[in-house]
């Protein structure tokens, strides 16, 4: 089916009458060829500018398709994030230009230099036009997407925890680490979240719920500032406090998400399962931006991130999890919430992602190019879930037929007007996320512990199979999904770091790829780099220095200086979970589309390690956060807004390093060669030696990378970025 035809059917199946709009969005194109030669300048620029299924819904003469458009007084307004690359970061001018059009300013984002906005369908060309905004995105819909646990990741090895049982345990735990959860709320009353003196760990509880924006008013512009000491920054922290809510988690599902990445199991009464999650002492900081029904706007999770990039040195939150997609049509370029991810990351905040639940379409194909926003981002670690068959052992563990595929499908159009997906690797790994048991929430009273959202609706398969009475503040439940399984790698950075504090978010990332284990029968596209090995990861971890991330922020690491801490080599590339011993993949996703090797990666400085820098495909880009300063105010703590410009000409990777993509050929799904070859024997090839060698290592010049990487084919993916969601779902066999 040529790529044209196959994209219509893919509309028709997903969207309301998309095959209307299409034709519609056809239509303006064609009259834009007519336009005079400036009028036709500027209207190829606001094309570029608004992303795709933006573009689609003003197209769409009938009535509103999606939740973020709507008719108010008869005017077509849609709710948009603009992004800006504008040099004022309070976006004055900007916020003001929204105003004069009629429309409302709802959020404004300075850390990543975008404003969550309502405005008349008619105004999105001009504001697109304007030389200070980036792209314009609609404000999406975004949905959730020892220990049994403890056991087949790795945990429970000596490195890790030596042993655990509900009372106790020793060895590395997250203590001191602060992980961040955005989803549907936590319920800080359950008796998971305690620590050994019987006191919460969870340190905050927010809520980004945004009910200004659903109220369609216009002429509403938002001014409140962060600056730290500020009244208006102490009326907003009062505003989002939810932590005397007795009710903060209504859906249930950040409840069991937190548990995985940070529950413990030691207060709960016997007869109930060890639960117990992969950083039992971590601190937990709860961000509430998805409803009682598991659902929310891209503004409200832009809000909740920007509340966790702003805190996070001053609470010392390294791990953001999120365990939620939105749709997206939109390169990691543009995509607001891979904006906001990467000024995470730039901020020091490792960044976990579910990467959704659309492995399968709805007549039981595999798809493959369905990872959500922001999974598709080159800077944050996307999961993908194994089916863990009920055993600790891991011979028979293999991807869940749910579990997104890569690659990437969000995408943007060249100077020809065609549309070009980033075709990125993803996901980055995988790991258990079937039929796992963690934490229910219920209302935080005893005399009236109502059952949350999921549970109600789907005790036969949550709760009835556990065969446990439940009891309050101990009530637990079964789910599965990429939601369940990215806060077990989140759980995993928070021991990493607590091993470790000087690891930088995308060494946090190749170590993790490093070390696992791929499955005997998965291809990349399908696992990434294999299944999450805890025992190797913090082998690896604890053999580096731990002043790294301070040294690169500092720019007194050159490429090539010594990484391993002082004593030590690089530890053997094999693990031993389960009774099983297995050989580490030695691959690392980098650029976007390259498999990288060897153990100059890590014994060896490698500029890729510095957190600010993105590199994918041919485009290289360097994000710096700029620091409120002033009297009384912490250096370097809380961050005002960030900066973005083309990477300056430098070495990304050392001679050394080995090439592994350079091995793979084309690639075929029929004949499994290329990416659907097992990813096993990739690793195997490696293992060996094989790989082209880099004599001079991969440089970066002009502010292009001139190293190709993988170029994938069209027609080898099924999906053109429109993922709905992250997805429920109830688990398989």
């Amino acid at each position: 089916m040529p790529p044209l035809s196959r994209f219509t059917v893919l509309i028709e199946r997903r969207l309301p009458r998309a095959a209307a709009v299409f034709a519609a969005c056809a239509a303006l194109v064609v009259s834009a060829l007519a336009l005079s030669p400036a009028r036709a300048a500027a209207a190829d620029v606001s094309e570029r500018k608004l992303a795709r299924d933006l573009k689609l819904e003003l197209a769409n003469a009938g009535q509103p398709a999606v939740q973020w458009a709507r008719n108010v007084n008869g005017v077509r307004h849609v709710q948009a994030i603009i992004v800006t690359d504008g040099a004022d970061p309070e976006m004055t001018d900007l916020r003001a230009a929204v105003l004069r059009s009629g429309g409302s300013v709802h959020g404004v984002f300075p850390s990543m230099r975008a404003l969550s906005v309502q405005v008349g369908a008619g105004q999105l060309s001009a504001l697109a036009q304007r030389k200070d905004v980036v792209s314009v995105s609609p404000n999406r819909a975004v949905a959730r997407t020892a220990s049994t646990l403890e056991a087949i990741t790795g945990a429970l090895t000596t490195n890790v925890r030596t042993n655990s049982t509900k009372t106790s345990y020793s060895g590395w735990d997250g203590s001191g680490v602060g992980i961040a959860v955005l989803d549907t709320g936590v319920m800080a009353a359950h008796d998971a979240f305690r620590n050994a003196s019987g006191v919460s760990r969870v340190k905050a509880s927010v809520s980004m719920l945004n009910t200004t924006a659903a109220n369609w008013t216009t002429g509403v512009g938002t001014t409140s500032s962060l600056k730290p000491g500020s009244n208006s920054l102490s009326n907003y922290e009062s505003s989002i406090s939810t932590a005397t809510s007795l009710t903060q988690d209504p859906y249930g599902h950040g409840t069991h998400v937190a548990s995985v990445a940070v529950g413990s199991a030691r207060h709960y009464v016997a007869g109930t399962p060890d639960t117990t999650g992969i950083a039992p002492n971590a601190n937990l900081y709860d961000v509430r931006v998805l409803n009682q029904s598991g659902l929310g706007t891209m503004s409200d999770v832009l809000e909740g991130m920007q509340w966790v990039i702003y805190n996070a040195r001053a609470l010392n939150i390294r791990v953001l999890n999120l365990s939620l997609a939105a749709a997206s049509t939109e390169s990691w370029q543009t995509d607001p919430l891979c904006i906001a991810a990467r000024s995470a990351a730039a901020a020091g905040v490792t960044v976990v992602v579910a990467a959704g639940n659309y492995g399968v379409t709805l007549t039981g194909q595999e798809a493959f190019g369905t990872i959500g926003s922001p999974g598709h981002d080159p800077s944050v670690i996307t999961v993908g879930a194994v089916n863990f068959k009920d055993t600790t052992g891991r011979s028979d563990d293999v991807v869940t037929h749910f579990s997104s595929r890569g690659p990437t499908r969000g995408g943007s159009l060249n100077a020809s007007g065609v549309r070009v997906p980033d075709n990125l690797l993803k996901p980055d790994l995988v790991a258990p996320g079937n039929k796992i048991v963690g934490a229910a929430a219920t209302q935080a009273s005893s005399s009236t512990p109502t059952l949350n959202t999921l549970a109600s609706l789907f005790g036969s398969v949550l709760v009835t199979p556990l065969g446990i009475t439940p009891v309050y503040p101990e009530m637990q439940m079964l789910m599965s999904g990429t939601s369940i399984a990215a806060p077990a790698v989140a759980g995993t950075v928070a021991l990493m770091l607590q091993a470790n504090p000087g690891l930088t978010p995308p060494l946090v990332k190749a170590i993790l790829q490093y070390s696992a284990q791929p499955t005997a029968d998965g291809n990349l596209l399908q696992q990434g780099a294999g299944m999450l090995n805890i025992s190797g990861a913090m082998a690896l971890a604890t053999s580096l220095r731990t002043d790294i991330a301070s040294a690169v922020e500092a720019g007194t690491l050159t490429a090539g200086a010594n990484l391993l801490a002082s004593g030590k080599t690089m530890p053997t590339p094999s693990s031993s979970i389960g009774g099983s011993g297995f050989s580490w993949s030695g691959m690392v996703f980098a650029g976007g589309n390259r498999v990288l090797s060897g153990n100059e990666l890590f014994t060896k400085f490698q500029p890729i390690w510095d957190p600010r820098l993105t590199w994918a495909g041919n485009v290289a880009r360097k994000r710096d956060v700029v620091y409120w300063t002033g009297n009384g105010i912490p250096v370097n703590t809380y961050p005002r807004y960030f900066t973005d410009v083309a990477a300056s000409n430098q070495t990304l990777i050392t001679s050394g390093v080995r090439r592994g993509d350079t091995l793979l050929g084309t690639s075929s799904s029929i004949a499994r060669t290329g990416l659907f070859m097992k990813a096993k024997d990739l690793s195997s090839w490696l293992i060996s030696g094989s790989g082209l060698v880099l004599s001079e290592g991969l440089v970066l010049s002009e502010g292009l990378v001139l190293s190709e990487g993988l170029v994938l084919s069209e027609g080898l993916v099924l999906s053109e970025g429109l993922v709905l969601s992250e997805g429920l779902t109830l688990g398989e066999r």
